[in-house]
């Protein structure tokens, strides 16, 4: 499997060095489908979705220069024959995950039967990760609850043995403070990275690399802050 999990998109030239690795061709060159499922479980989503795509939030994500691009909803899938959707995704170079509701995403990913496609998708295919498009990978992810989903449904996709917190220390989501995320490491069974918004985890079938301009910082379980 290949993956670049980020926390806010392409945010500086050693991501995107990655991603151009990964691909094995510039991004020029490489089609892209962006999947904006877990951006709607938020508040004022739909218009999150549009600033995400046209480049006004965030970093380059679909507005990186790909030499195509489009979009795949996951809630439109399960009402769709596999023969319009499944053979563009497999000629795809990348896939772009959105973040938003990791709950939300899991719960899609799994309807949609995408998710039990990843693992044979993912040899040729890169998996690029945004926020909680990036948790859902990992063996821990979230919810802001704003759905009707059944409670026990899963919060990430468990394809990667450890837990991924992004925007460390971004203003604007005061509880992601090192210490906060620390504290919240300390009570899961698996290691946790915490990350800001320079950086990315690279996984390349499963050897895990820290690509970062930023802050990170690689908890143990039942570790507190160094």
């Amino acid at each position: 499997m290949k993956l670049l999990l980020t926390s806010a998109g392409i945010s500086n030239e050693r991501i995107h060095q990655a991603l151009v690795d990964l691909l094995g061709k510039p991004v020029s060159e490489a089609s892209a489908l962006f999947v904006p499922t877990a951006i709607y479980a938020i508040p004022n989503g739909g218009n999150i979705v549009q600033r995400v795509i046209n480049g006004t939030l965030g970093d380059p994500f679909c507005q990186l220069g790909w030499k195509t691009w489009g979009l795949l909803e996951l809630t439109a899938l399960p009402g769709l024959k596999h023969d319009l959707w499944v053979p563009l995704l497999e000629e795809t170079d990348a896939l772009l995950v959105g973040g938003g509701d990791c709950q939300f995403l899991t719960y899609w990913m799994q309807q949609s039967g995408l998710a039990d496609m990843l693992p044979a998708l993912l040899q040729k295919t890169v998996y690029v990760g945004l926020s909680a498009g990036s948790m859902i990978m990992t063996s821990y992810g979230t919810t802001y609850g704003h759905h009707d989903l059944p409670a026990d449904t899963p919060r990430s996709l468990g394809f990667l043995d450890f837990a991924l917190h992004p925007h460390l220390d971004y203003p604007a989501f005061p509880d992601n403070s090192l210490a906060n995320l620390s504290a919240l490491a300390q009570r899961l069974p698996m290691p946790s990275y915490a990350i800001d918004d320079q950086t990315a985890i690279q996984v390349v079938d499963g050897v895990v690399e820290v690509v970062s301009k930023g802050h990170w910082k690689l908890f143990t379980p039942g570790e507190g802050i160094s």
